[in-house]
């Protein structure tokens, strides 16, 4: 298919696939799609978790091998069998979510790695991988000491290092998994600046986010995948928020503000003056029984170092936190679980789940007192408790032995979610708990949480998606360099207005 470009042109796709049909172990995972990219175009790939994006771009890169019958045409030339160093011949780029770098290894030597490598040993000319790190970067128009180890760099560093990696390789076409998954709002501006600048060169960028709104801002046509079949292919222009969740669920959601009057509930949670150097000064809030308290702030605004405080991992150095009341001092995190504080953390891989485990262990974990008899876990202590909350949260499994790794996004984030309420918490911390969850999954969850809300756990919301505590938390509290620095009712004022404030 040829489109016409605005100066009335007739431009063919860089990137075309016809008929392209996947099957795993009897599971269809792709089902006649058909797939195309403009030269220069920013495209977005869009659809839940498990609807076959990831399986798609696979195949773009030669992982792997479709059904016989598909079609995969590059700037006009048929590929008879794609393969990884074929489509990296051809300038196929791929940025996966976990980035795929090293971090031990200095910038310049992850930038010009693919000159580092090869069947055949020889002596490292130091000079010139600094020179091609360092062009690399300035096509991106960014400078970075690029001796300086890749771990002293920050997450969204991290992205322009892998985009820069993938320009040595002479991308024509960069497909990018989630890259603004773990950045802030600035950070994220900044990428997608440095998209914008890509695209305008030349480069084609295939956009994976579960963020619909960097979708809209920054693509000129989006891909529709669901249940391994296309849904279609829509030009961005005109398109809302609502109506592409409604495409990649085939279901509607409401968005309307939850909040609700707490003022006569009794305060469960009450923070004082607590102040930890360097990270925030001065906190004082109440948490009442069945609240949602949004928090949220850019990063470095103290936010997550405020939760592991509260969750005993860090100790203050002034303040005072009282629960039910009662002063508290956690010298661990053990003893905030035994006081009745939970805290799911914002990174799930690393931190919120052991990927190997299965399911049923990952969800045991941190309540292990309660299955345990004569010193030993109870097979069917544990079992009930397994079964409980799968079923409490509609947790779709295939068996609870299985790794938790084989789950999707959001299917993994409820695990984490119902290892924390198997501890029978009165506080529930959830630090970013949508990161990596597509749209359909965001939506389950903050169901989930108003369900807990409405049956009186206390809750603490924390997000850099002001729109995720707007419309979730009956009070929102913004945090800026380490201080509260203004509190917000979502009833008594507009998303736009909270957004320029946290935003500038």
């Amino acid at each position: 298919m040829n489109t016409v470009t605005d100066q009335g042109k007739v431009a063919r796709p860089l990137l075309s696939l016809r008929g392209i049909n996947m099957t795993f172990g009897g599971v269809q995972a792709l089902k006649d799609v058909s797939f195309e990219v403009m030269p220069g175009e920013v495209h977005c790939l869009a659809g839940e978790n498990g609807c076959g994006k990831s399986t798609l771009i696979k195949v773009i890169t030669g992982v792997y091998r479709p059904a016989p019958g598909a079609e995969i045409v590059f700037d006009g030339e048929p590929v008879a069998q794609m393969s990884p160093g074929k489509a990296q011949s051809l300038g196929i780029q791929v940025i996966w979510q976990d980035l795929a770098l090293f971090p031990e290894m200095t910038v310049a030597e992850n930038i010009a790695f693919q000159t580092l490598s090869g069947a055949t040993p020889r002596l490292v000319n130091y000079t010139r991988i600094r020179d091609i790190a360092e062009k690399a970067l300035a096509r991106l128009g960014v400078t970075f000491d690029v001796d300086r180890p890749l771990k002293d760099f920050a997450i969204a560093q991290r992205q322009i290092v892998a985009i820069a990696r993938a320009l040595v390789g002479d991308a024509r076409i960069v497909f990018m998994d989630e890259p603004t998954a773990s950045l802030t709002q600035t950070e994220t501006d900044y990428l997608l600046d440095i998209v914008r600048n890509l695209s305008a060169s030349g480069v084609a960028v295939v956009f994976v986010s579960h963020r619909l709104a960097e979708v809209l801002e920054i693509s000129q046509r989006l891909t529709v995948l669901r249940d391994g079949k296309l849904v279609g292919v829509y030009p961005v222009e005109g398109m809302t928020q609502s109506k592409v969740t409604e495409l990649m669920t085939g279901r509607t959601f409401d968005q309307n503000v939850r909040a609700r009057d707490m003022e006569k509930e009794p305060v469960v949670l009450s923070v004082e003056g607590l102040s930890r150097d360097g990270e925030f000064s001065q906190i004082s809030f109440d948490l009442r029984r069945g609240e949602t308290l949004g928090i949220t702030g850019l990063l470095g605004s103290g936010r997550t170092e405020l939760a592991l405080t509260l969750f005993g991992m860090r100790r203050p150095d002034a303040g005072q936190i009282r629960l039910d009341g009662r002063p508290l001092s956690f010298a661990s995190n053990r003893e905030a679980i035994s006081a009745g504080i939970a805290y799911l953390s914002e990174d799930r891989l690393a931190l919120g789940l052991n990927q190997p485990q299965s399911i049923a262990d990952n969800l045991v974990m941190a309540s292990l007192n309660r299955i345990m008899r004569r010193g030993l876990i109870a097979p069917d202590h544990k079992k009930a408790l397994v079964s409980r909350w799968i079923a409490d949260l509609g947790v779709k499994i295939g068996r609870p032995e299985d790794a938790i790794s084989t789950l999707s996004g959001g299917n993994q984030q409820r695990v984490a979610i119902a290892k924390w309420l198997a501890t029978d918490p009165r506080v529930l911390i959830l630090d970013a708990p949508t990161v990596g969850v597509d749209v359909g999954a965001r939506a389950g969850i903050f169901e989930i949480v108003a369900r807990l809300a409405e049956a009186g756990l206390a809750i603490i919301l924390i997000s850099d998606e002001v729109p995720e505590v707007f419309f979730n938390a009956d009070r929102v509290l913004h945090m800026d360099k380490g201080r509260i620095k203004a509190s917000y009712d979502p009833r008594m004022t507009t998303l736009t207005d909270m957004e320029a404030a946290v935003y500038a």
